[in-house]
């Protein structure tokens, strides 16, 4: 999945690609807008975060859990947003206050939503996603919750999520010379916006992502194009994986 909170930064060319290619997306609730509506139809898929990563990154925000709940629940039931990830706070409110979140989230939107397993749930709570739904999440690897120790159990937990017939998603996964060692069936990374900011450019070299370093001291002309171009690239990958891993 490619995460799209950057999209405003590719200008109109990024509507151009998303409908000639129908990439797969995650979307985080806390970017969302009425661009993100529109488009919704056009990706060939779509995931909905619920932004519970910016609250726990940023503790700065102010917020108001009740009502973040409301707004989430209609932006789903409006766009009908099949695959959503709940209000994965426990580091925030604890797990129980996430678990009636859940429950009240369910309700107001009609149809279940993504569980997100951390770490601090234990091992069996994890089983008990995988047994009641058809989606499960990973959390915990951007901000390290997980250790690389912990990556060693990835496969185990997939097996065990796939003999339930529940899929797998981990967030944030980056790693890509992992992928065909742990067969997630979906990640999402936002290394594609990368290349803009530090000024190199990626490539799809027929089977993995490769980068170009700008030359030393040149800057980037234009950061759009070289955004779109990027975006583009990481879409043969994400076609190129779908087919082989």
């Amino acid at each position: 999945m490619i995460p799209c909170g950057e999209k405003k930064n590719i200008g109109g060319g990024f509507n151009k690609v998303i409908k000639e290619h129908r990439p797969f997306i995650l979307e985080s609730f806390y970017y969302a807008d009425a661009d993100t509506e529109r488009l919704i139809p056009y990706y060939g898929d779509f995931l909905l975060d619920s932004g519970a990563f910016t609250f726990i990154t940023d503790k700065s925000i102010a917020h108001n859990w009740d009502e973040y709940v409301e707004r989430y629940a209609d932006f789903i039931k409006k766009n009908k947003v099949k695959k959503y990830f709940e209000l994965d706070i426990d580091a925030v409110v604890g797990y129980k206050k996430v678990l009636e979140y859940r429950r009240r989230l369910e309700k107001q939107v009609g149809w279940p939503c993504i569980p997100v397993w951390h770490k601090s749930r234990g091992i069996e709570e994890y089983k008990k996603h995988c047994q009641e739904y058809s989606y499960v999440g990973i959390g915990g690897y951007v901000i390290k919750e997980l250790t690389p120790e912990d990556y060693n159990a990835f496969p185990a937990m997939i097996d065990y999520a796939h003999k339930y017939d529940c899929k797998v998603h981990c967030l944030g996964y980056t790693k890509l010379s992992n992928l065909a060692k742990h067969h997630f069936d979906s990640v999402d990374s936002t290394a594609w916006t990368t290349g803009n900011r530090f000024g190199y450019v990626y490539y799809f070299n027929g089977k993995t992502m490769k980068k170009r370093d700008a030359p030393q001291g040149a800057r980037l002309a234009d950061s759009r194009k070289v955004a779109l171009h990027n975006y583009t690239e990481w879409i043969k990958f994400q076609k190129w994986a779908e087919a082989h891993l």
